[in-house]
């Protein structure tokens, strides 16, 4: 990961590996996308820096005390379409 990604530090973080794209948010990380780890130095890169960020969010999950059972889901907010 070229950049310092903190899970769970902000609201604005974005990473990018492969096709996937990493959102960080106070309460979760939002992972979407696909990536391919191949068998080559680009599957290896992607595999790292995945590695990376997993061993961070599961250190900072394991380091709180309380944890809720489960959150919520987000809440989604529906906006007018400014095009219509």
């Amino acid at each position: 990961m070229s950049k310092k990604f903190v899970p769970y530090a902000n609201e604005a973080d974005v990473l990018t590996i492969g096709g996937l794209t990493i959102e960080n948010r106070l309460d979760r990380i939002t992972i979407d996308g696909d990536v391919d780890l191949t068998l080559d130095r680009k599957g290896l890169e992607h595999a790292r820096a995945l590695h990376q960020l997993l061993g961070a969010a599961l250190a900072k999950l394991e380091g709180q005390k309380d944890l809720p059972a489960a959150l919520p889901p987000p809440a989604v907010k529906k906006v007018a379409n400014p095009f219509d």
